[in-house]
């Protein structure tokens, strides 16, 4: 009894002895390492790693950018049986426990004592968690255990449980990209939380664990077992009932990729948002959660995709079948296993399909598509592939189907007209569209190639092409500033100038049509897009007086050539340039910048930048009171990088990776500070009535012109230029009226020709046209009224001088009131000199 005793009082005292030596270890531990232990008042504040979406002005998604998939959701908009959900399968005791597990770091510890060392899984709670995901590296050492209990201890001191959850649910990784509860819902399933069943909210909390492996994708077997064990804990600890439990662990797993839907196709534009994003807020602008709303409008987005489209595929066509696209050789018994195969490394291209010939007659053929749908293909789908010869030339329409394509063939096809299936083929030619605001220069629509995945190259902004005659309203415009009239008369007669570097010595320029209608008003001369009488209308004007001009459209100085070159549209220029320039025109003889962000909100939807652009602003009271004259623009309107916008950087246009070109420099002053400033007035370069005037004239080319198609949209505010360059190797229209101003060109990146015969009003006009009539559709006319100073009088249509109204010779023009009195004049002098010389006569 007596050594009983005794041992009974070492046991205590030993007992003791440990317990004070644990505490003294934790202390030392303790003191050691809080100095290290991060603060965790940081979790308070803490913002999750989140994408930069771009948004249209109507607020339809165009893009995500950013390395994780991540939606931050509150934990008060977290439903119960998702929440259930994750405790039941991590952390049943999370509202009770005060951050450790007591019990579990013993299982732990005898797990590694039992196993001779083995760190297995297991032991953290929710908290722990937490501390490791922000605080710590994943290493399994027992000095990163320890530092995350103290961690723990911590966090449940500052943090309430429900901050620690909601940390937790929008923090971890649960696979494909996706962080957070609300990012693996939409990834996995396409829901938001609300709309999750229980069986789905168990399989994403199935997924914290292990989520590369254990996910609703990769190991779908695994996930059911995992799911159903995670049903079983919710009904043990009462989160759901017994018909709940049973319903849930029948449904099956559902689980499947859903991207982000992008609900708007502008990839070009987005990819200058990010670019023009990170420039002004840096690296950070992709995982901070920033909301970008751009300037375009969705419905004006997809038309402006839609007939670009349209138009090259049916340029396309008109120059016939260049063959498949690859060839496959089949094995006699080959099955849709192979097919699939063969189709594995092709996508959609622009809504065309790829497909693999299964079998091929000359009555039809049979298509396999990567969805497994057999398409059974006529000689009618095939009718258009007539063999590609030449840029100017096709065979004959065929009369087989398999003398177009043959079994093993990759070929594309797409819906005709009707939903039909029909072949395909994509483009080889290249397009681009820019259509801009007149009033603020936002852009409204942008497409800078055919499909942005097969080119990143953005043409609407840094192709550095030659507009052709688009570019002779600016030339017009300048020679009715220097003194001539719409009724001035200029030969249209061939014209040899010296030139060393061309064959012969002598540079003899050409209309198009190879025709001369010799002396002929400029009205006329601009419809009929005659060559020879821009050059010599710019040779009479001056090269050096135009170029110094043409900088008020918004054109840098370098980009126009120094020679009679220039008049036949030679100058480097982009289809947003020339958008720009006609803006002028449209808005009353403003520059306006082009511009496409609007709006920058953080993460809590604040605004930290509202664009504040210049703007034409007719009507506005500032400009009512403006005393400005019209003149060349401000220096730094045209030699700043905003100016790469309004013409291509000729250095990096060849290179993939020019899209740098678009800077800071055309993103307006930020006014989201300020609710009440004034607007900024775009500089006044053109004085109204030459403006009217020029309008006038190309009103003209549409109603009777080159553009004269464009009569089928039926509306009498539409003003604009075909332009065409030598060889065809670029096919422009541009246009406007007093809503939109909009650019299209079309030609080869490797400046081949487009083909004989191939013009603007045929390659590019049907391309505006398309756009156009569907922008504009329903909307009232809208075209600048007549200005003060111009008046109408009628003229002899052969010598452009004023005349008797009841002259049947005579015709009406408009005219500034100042150049009447001269021209009268000048009409009463040539009647008196034609008096005169029938006096000679005797």
């Amino acid at each position: 009894m007596h050594i009983l005793k005794r041992l009974l009082r070492w046991a205590l005292v030993l007992a003791f002895s440990g317990f004070l030596l644990a505490i003294l270890a934790v202390g030392v531990t303790y003191w050691l390492i809080a100095p290290r232990l991060p603060s965790v008042e940081v979790l308070k504040d803490y913002h999750m790693q989140v994408p930069l979406r771009v948004l249209s002005a109507d607020g339809k998604l165009i893009a995500s950018f950013g390395e994780t998939r991540r939606i931050p959701v509150d934990i008060g908009k977290v439903p119960d049986r998702l929440k259930h959900a994750v405790l039941s399968a991590e952390d049943a005791d999370f509202y009770h426990h005060p951050g450790v597990d007591w019990h579990g770091i013993v299982r732990a510890a005898w797990h590694v004592i039992e196993t001779g060392g083995d760190k297995g899984s297991g032991g953290s709670t929710i908290t722990q968690q937490v501390a490791r995901n922000f605080f710590l590296s994943p290493e399994k050492l027992y000095s990163r255990k320890i530092t995350e209990i103290f961690i723990a201890l911590r966090m449940e001191q500052e943090l309430s449980k429900d901050q620690i959850l909601d940390l937790y649910l929008n923090k971890m990784f649960l696979g494909h990209r996706s962080y957070g509860v609300a990012a693996a819902a939409s990834y996995y399933y396409g829901k938001t939380l609300d709309q999750l069943t229980v069986a789905e909210s168990a399989a994403i909390a199935s997924s914290f664990q292990l989520p590369s492996a254990v996910n609703p994708i990769n190991n779908p077997k695994r996930l059911l077992a995992r799911r159903n064990w995670v049903l079983s804990e919710m009904r043990r600890h009462g989160y759901i009932t017994e018909a709940q439990y049973e319903q849930a662990r029948t449904e099956p797993n559902h689980g499947a990729p859903h991207e982000q839907p992008i609900e708007l196709d502008a990839p070009y534009l987005a990819e200058m948002v990010r670019r023009q994003v990170l420039d002004r807020l840096g690296n950070d602008a992709l995982t901070e959660g920033y909301v970008v709303k751009t300037t375009l409008r969705s419905d004006r987005q997809q038309a402006a995709v839609d007939a670009l489209r349209r138009g090259l595929v049916a340029y396309d066509h008109r120059h016939g079948w260049r063959g498949a696209e690859a060839h496959q050789d089949l094995p006699a018994n080959a099955g849709p296993s192979d097919y699939k195969q063969a189709l594995s490394g092709y996508t959609d291209i622009s809504t065309l399909e790829p497909g693999l010939v299964t079998a091929s007659s000359a009555h039809g053929a049979t298509v396999y598509l990567r969805n497994g749908e057999q398409v059974e293909l006529s000689l009618g789908a095939v009718s258009w592939a007539r063999p590609h010869l030449s840029d100017s030339g096709v065979g004959a329409t065929p009369t087989a189907v398999d003398s177009v394509i043959k079994r093993g063939d990759i070929v594309r096809l797409s819906h005709d007209d009707n939903g039909a299936w029909q072949l395909a083929q994509i483009p080889a030619v290249q397009g681009a569209l820019a259509s801009v605001s007149p009033e603020d220069g936002s852009i409204q629509a942008l497409v800078g190639g055919f499909n942005f995945m097969r080119s990143k190259f953005n043409r609407a902004v840094m192709a550095a092409r030659q507009p052709g005659s688009s570019f002779k309203p600016y030339l017009y415009s300048a020679a009715l500033d220097h003194g001539f009239t719409p009724a001035s008369i200029i030969n249209d007669a061939p014209l040899a100038l010296p030139d060393p570097s061309r064959p012969g010595g002598l540079w003899t320029p050409n209309n198009d049509d190879g025709k001369f209608a010799g002396p002929m008003r400029l009205r006329e001369a601009l419809v009929q897009s005659k060559n020879l009488v821009s050059i010599r209308l710019l040779a009479a004007i001056g090269v050096r007086y135009t170029r110094e001009y043409l900088t008020r459209f918004g054109f840098a100085l370098d980009a126009i050539p120094a020679n009679l070159s220039m008049a036949l549209g030679t100058a480097s220029v982009s289809p947003m340039g020339m958008a720009r320039g006609y803006a002028v025109f449209a808005n009353g003889g403003y520059l306006v910048t082009p511009y496409f962000i609007s709006e920058i909100d953080d993460r809590s939807g604040t605004a930290i930048y509202v664009a504040n652009p210049a703007r034409a602003c007719r009507d506005c009271q500032e400009r009512l009171l403006d005393t400005s004259v019209a003149g060349p623009p401000p220096a730094n309107m045209t030699a700043t990088p905003a100016n790469d916008v309004a013409h291509a950087a000729s250095a990096s246009a060849a290179s993939e990776d020019g899209i740098d070109a678009v800077g800071d420099a055309i993103l307006p002053p930020d006014a989201h500070g300020d609710s009440n400033h004034p607007p900024i007035l775009a500089p006044r370069v053109l004085d109204p009535r030459n403006d009217f005037l020029i309008t006038s004239l190309m009103k003209d080319v549409i109603l009777r012109g080159t553009g004269s198609a464009a009569r089928a949209l039926e509306r009498d505010d539409l003003a604009g230029k075909t332009g065409s360059t030598n060889d065809h190797h670029d096919a422009w229209f541009v246009g406007f009226n007093g809503d939109v101003s909009t650019a299209v060109w079309v030609g080869f990146d490797n400046y081949d020709s487009l083909g004989r015969g191939e013009f603007g009003a045929k390659a590019a006009l049907p391309i505006w046209m398309d756009y156009m009539g569907s922008v504009l559709k329903g909307l009232p006319s809208n075209a600048l009224p007549m200005p003060p100073g111009i008046t109408t009088i009628t003229i002899n249509r052969d010598n452009g001088l004023p005349t008797a109204s009841d002259d049947p010779n005579g015709v009406s023009e408009i005219f500034k009131v100042e150049d009447v009195d001269r021209l009268r004049a000048q009409a009463q002098q040539q009647k008196e000199q034609e008096q005169q010389r029938a006096y000679d006569i005797f």
